[in-house]
């Protein structure tokens, strides 16, 4: 996501040598536009870039301006970027993630908000209902059927497989996941577990245990986990333990099998809706939540299928080596 990056910097430098506005431009037809990106891994870079990509092809390269930042996991970092956005009097701000959407809502009830990577919106409390939000906040959701891919999970287990539920205990959009997750399995009679890391210090601890008494894990959307996909993979593996995850990108540094949408295709979608924001008056408190259907396949690794010994079901495809 070079790109992406090199142009998160360039446009924050260029708003800060305009107008004491800072994010603002002295080009009144250019959108000034604040994007805080929750955390740096490549599920959410490739919604930023989808998002920057589409809304400049939409409105016109040389008519937006972004202010791109990141709060490396840090809950006080987004705080202080939305605030930031305010002061400067932005447009319209992207909030990539959950803990991203509660501190830009936070921030503001007045600057249109439009998420993506958000999981639920109403457990965010950001929005009073998906269909119409009600405030200042819309967006994307990336939330899997949690049936289908629990499904999916369960094409590789024994009937009598105990599975393990890892999530961290501090990301709402995780939570809400594995409730859903367990109370599906539950109901089909099968064995599970909940194992929850309060950060990625508890990953390897967490982890270790879960295999040691489960022979399969599911791993929902979770930030804290996809930056510790390298842990997992090399604590699964060697234990004979295939892991289902919730984003294709977690699947393909560290986990067997994935259902899951395209990051890119969700800021490509947030971007159309800011578009609708920005140049055709619809207020966010209008504009329903939406979710991208388009292209959710059963999709293996494999790599660690082979590593694992597996041979997955033969309709099902092998993820690429790259992904946008």
């Amino acid at each position: 996501m070079k790109f992406r990056k090199m142009m998160g910097v360039t446009a924050a430098f260029l708003c800060a040598a305009l107008a004491l506005s800072g994010c603002g431009s002295t080009d009144e037809t250019a959108y000034r536009i604040g994007i805080v990106q929750q955390d740096e891994h490549s599920s959410l870079d490739a919604a930023t870039q989808g998002f920057e990509d589409k809304l400049m092809e939409l409105l016109g390269e040389e008519n937006v301006t972004f202010d791109y930042q990141n709060a490396q996991g840090e809950q006080a970092n987004s705080t202080t970027i939305a605030t930031k956005f305010v002061s400067d009097g932005c447009d319209l701000i992207l909030a990539n993630g959950t803990t991203a959407l509660q501190s830009a809502a936070a921030a503001t009830a007045d600057i249109p908000i439009v998420g993506t990577s958000v999981t639920d919106y109403i457990a965010a409390g950001a929005v009073n209902s998906n269909e119409k939000p009600g405030t200042n906040v819309t967006g994307v959701s990336d939330l899997g059927e949690i049936k289908a891919q629990v499904d999916v999970l369960l094409t590789f287990c024994k009937p009598d497989t105990k599975i393990a539920v890892v999530y961290c205990s501090a990301e709402p959009n995780s939570i809400y996941q594995a409730e859903r997750a367990e109370r599906y399995l539950k109901r089909l009679k099968r064995d599970c577990a909940i194992y929850t890391v309060a950060d990625s210090n508890d990953v390897q601890a967490v982890l270790t245990k879960a295999v040691q008494e489960c022979g399969a894990i599911f791993i929902p959307t979770d930030n804290t986990m996809a930056n510790s996909m390298e842990i997992v993979k090399n604590i699964t593996i060697p234990a004979g333990v295939p892991t289902f995850a919730g984003a294709e990108y977690m699947s393909r540094i560290g986990a067997l099998a994935t259902l899951s949408v395209r990051y890119y295709d969700l800021g490509v979608k947030a971007a159309e809706m800011a578009y609708n924001i920005l140049v055709n008056g619809t207020k966010p408190a209008e504009l329903p939540i939406a979710f991208v259907s388009d292209g959710v396949t059963p999709k293996y690794n494999a790599e660690i299928a082979r590593a694992l010994g597996i041979t997955p079901p033969a309709d099902m495809e092998a993820l690429e080596e790259t992904m946008e």
